[in-house]
């Protein structure tokens, strides 16, 4: 007897628990859509800002970090014949990214890439792998693999958009990519190195942020190196997002209308205080405090070709971005 009446209370529980689950879905499902729907409001006012003063006037998010879908949809208004396409890699379950509201709303393809394979899982789980020619692919990206990667997924040549964002390499795997042709490139960048120097992390094609150094603060590149690398390639700059955490180029030969739009190119620098503690705990250091957690580490400097410590560059801030920090 109590076994069927236990079979039949867990046989209840396992229904509830059915149900429960299927509503939660449906509230995700009804959720995204609504955002989607809001989105594309956001989009068709953004198209209306034929004169911008920065990128930062047409930004908004959806499902980007920083309002960067709304860079991105102005930009892609202003270069109606580029190719559908991207790749972005960094971009651990594509739940956050760059492209997924592109990739939504104006239905191009594309390839995301992470070192996580159980983000890599867990897109190809979502409805959004099929809905969309969308390829996930996990690999822990370096300047050695990231050509094959990009090949082997079908995504050479012509590209709309290349998203760089791996918090480390970011500027040597930049700098090893020719198996694409990208109009719009988007850089993340280390505000925390400052505007002055043209500088990066040394290459190590096992480098992982958070193992560098516990604060989160050492990784990537300065704002003038990535403008340097990318206008080595071909690129013009077009400003930064406020949050001053990635930079947007457009290909040379396809920029004058989108520079012909903005009155003022303006890079910004980082005011998020994400760094840590040796427990992981967010510290919120500001500012130059933010150097102070990692000014005896290397950096690159790409202009002289050597390696040296953060602190002989000492100040690495104009004093207009430091005013503005």
């Amino acid at each position: 007897m109590f076994r069927k009446i236990f079979h039949g209370l867990t046989g209840r529980l396992d229904h509830i628990l059915a149900s429960h689950g299927h509503t939660f879905a449906m509230s995700k499902e009804l959720l995204e859509r609504s955002l989607f729907l809001n989105g594309q409001i956001a989009a068709m006012q953004v198209r209306q800002r034929e004169q911008i003063k920065t990128l930062a006037d047409v930004e908004f998010r959806v499902t980007s970090q920083w309002g960067e879908d709304g860079i991105i949809e102005w930009l892609c208004h202003k270069l109606p014949n580029i190719d559908r396409s991207f790749v972005e890699f960094g971009v651990e379950n594509f739940g956050e990214a760059n492209t997924r509201f592109l990739l939504q709303n104006r239905g191009w393809r594309g390839l995301v890439l992470d070192g996580n394979s159980a983000h890599m899982d867990y897109v190809r789980s979502e409805a959004i792998h099929w809905k969309h020619d969308l390829v996930a692919e996990s690999a822990f990206i370096t300047a050695e693999n990231i050509n094959d990667l990009i090949t082997r997924n079908g995504f050479a040549g012509e590209l709309g958009i290349l998203s760089v964002d791996i918090d480390g390499n970011d500027y040597w795997v930049l700098k090893a990519i020719a198996s694409v042709n990208p109009a719009i490139l988007i850089a993340e960048i280390n505000g925390v190195l400052g505007d002055h120097h043209s500088i990066t992390v040394p290459y190590d094609p096992s480098f992982r942020r958070l193992s560098a150094h516990h604060s989160g603060q050492y990784f990537g590149a300065s704002i003038k190196a990535m403008i340097s690398l990318a206008e080595e390639r071909g690129y013009a700059f077009v400003g930064t997002n406020s949050t001053g955490v990635n930079a947007f180029f457009v290909r040379s030969d396809l920029a004058g209308p989108v520079l012909s739009s903005i009155e003022t190119i303006k890079a910004w620098p980082a005011r998020h205080r994400d760094s840590r503690d040796v427990s992981g705990a967010l510290t919120f250091a500001r500012g130059p405090a933010k150097i102070d957690l990692i000014k005896d580490l290397p950096v690159y400097d790409l202009e002289r070709d050597i390696i040296v410590p953060i602190e002989s560059l000492l100040p690495l801030y104009s004093d207009a971005w430091a005013r503005e920090m």
